[in-house]
């Protein structure tokens, strides 16, 4: 607060390096309380006396993958919702982060529970093995998009996107978001029809809930901007 001209306290405007220390302690908070939520229903499941998933297991898989999915993801919205003038899109970026950066802490908390390292060992998607799995098993540049897993931006499109400004930078953000969700969309949907922990099937079928509806958002926004989604294999 200061006074303004006429002796009156007013707000004054946040210093940017406030605001990215506000931001990241909102995000660190954020994934925290995922964290303990993850602890807290893998404590349960526990209870149930259910197996540990182990290493190689859908359910360990799916955590370990779907955290590096979802924390790219995090990254773009993050950069989108500091540098967008487009309330759309600030507001679409801020949703994806919140939500995404919450859904990584609780698989970072089950995988601590388990026992199991935050990321996989050897090659992402290994887990998918069932009829109808991606059988990816790649490491980086194992998908057509250059990245690590399906719909996945690589360095040198992330590059891109922090160089954009305006309508560029909204657009960008939306083709590459789009794709990034449809990427994300085949290990939710296996991990909600084969994980063994009914919090892990419940997380991927809420992951499914949320992005299907932000993916059709993407499509009106990219339409009303006259541009195209990239494609998708």
């Amino acid at each position: 607060m200061a006074p303004d001209e006429h002796g009156e306290l007013v707000d004054q405007e946040t210093p940017g390096w406030s605001r990215v220390l506000i931001f990241g302690a909102a995000t660190l908070a954020v994934l925290l309380i995922g964290a303990t939520i993850g602890l807290v229903l893998a404590q349960a499941v526990g209870d149930e006396e259910q197996p540990v998933p182990t290493a190689g297991s859908v359910d360990v898989g799916f955590a370990q993958d779907m955290s590096v999915h979802h924390l790219q993801a995090v990254t773009m919205a993050n950069w989108a919702r500091d540098h967008s003038t487009d309330p759309a899109i600030v507001q679409l970026a801020f949703d994806i982060a919140s939500t995404q950066t919450e859904q990584v802490g609780r698989m970072k908390g089950w995988l601590m529970l388990w026992q199991q390292p935050e990321e996989p060992l050897g090659e992402y998607m290994t887990w998918m093995t069932e009829p109808g799995g991606h059988q990816h098993g790649g490491g980086p540049g194992g998908d057509s998009s250059g990245g690590p897993m399906p719909g996945m931006a690589t360095e040198q499109e992330l590059r891109k996107l922090r160089s954009l400004s305006g309508r560029e930078l909204d657009v960008y953000f939306l083709q590459l978001m789009l794709r990034h969700h449809q990427g994300g969309t085949e290990m939710a949907e296996y991990g909600k029809e084969h994980a063994a922990v009914g919090a892990v099937r419940t997380l991927a079928d809420s992951i499914l809930k949320s992005q299907v509806p932000e993916a059709n958002l993407m499509r009106q926004l990219l339409a009303k901007r006259d541009a195209e989604p990239l494609p998708f294999p």
